[in-house]
């Protein structure tokens, strides 16, 4: 999947190869293009926003040098990604949804925002991470990435992505390695019994108890 990243600053992206993400883009099943929305400005001073109408604090990022910079993608049938606090929440099932789509674009906005005709003109979809606002959607976007890079197939192994938080609509059960024992704290003696049908019997028990304790409005959306 390739991820182009509208942005004023793409040195941000730089720091997303590590890891997983490292190990799709080094196999070829990531691209990450982050594209300088600035290198599209009006004039030689470089600016991309301007004054809103009608008064406010702040400035607000043009249309023009961001759908510029969308053109030159060459990408008009791809899914178009605006972070925004207005957008629609990315869960786990968002994030799957994404993760089937062969290209994205994900615009950043900053300062009070960008221009309402550039969202209507391109924007497919509005996404955010929470109720909250940060400085600009950089962030986010790469949360987005991360998110929905890591289901790309090959990208981790199949078997990694079945038993996680929110795969069946559960929070994770807990999880144990060497030592037995740590600050007077023993591992659970069913994990070390070798039977696997009470292993995930007490796996079911215990992410059910976690969802309940942390999560319980997991529980009522797939009751409800």
């Amino acid at each position: 999947m390739t991820f182009h990243v509208l942005t004023l600053f793409p040195e941000v992206f730089d720091g997303m190869i590590h890891s997983m993400i490292k190990r799709g883009v080094d196999d070829g099943k990531i691209i990450i293009n982050a594209v300088n929305i600035r290198d599209f400005a009006i004039n030689e001073r470089g600016q991309t926003d301007g004054y809103p109408f009608g008064g406010g604090a702040g400035m607000v990022m043009m249309a023009q040098p961001i759908y510029d910079a969308y053109k030159s993608l060459n990408s008009g049938s791809a899914h178009v990604v605006y972070l925004s606090p207005q957008g629609r929440p990315l869960n786990q099932t968002l994030a799957t949804e994404l993760s089937k789509e062969s290209e994205l674009v994900l615009l950043c906005g900053h300062y009070e925002g960008i221009d309402q005709r550039i969202i209507d003109e391109i924007v497919t979809d509005e996404i955010s991470l929470g109720d909250f606002v940060l400085t600009g959607g950089e962030i986010a976007a790469m949360a987005l990435i991360d998110a929905v890079g890591r289901l790309i197939p090959g990208v981790i192994k199949a078997e990694s992505l079945t038993d996680e938080s929110f795969s069946d609509g559960l929070l994770e059960y807990p999880q144990f390695t060497r030592p037995r024992t740590f600050m007077g704290r023993d591992v659970p003696e069913i994990l070390l019994s070798g039977n696997h049908g009470e292993i995930e019997k007490w796996r079911r028990e215990k992410a059910l108890e976690a969802t309940r304790r942390k999560r319980p409005d997991l529980l009522e959306e797939n009751n409800g």
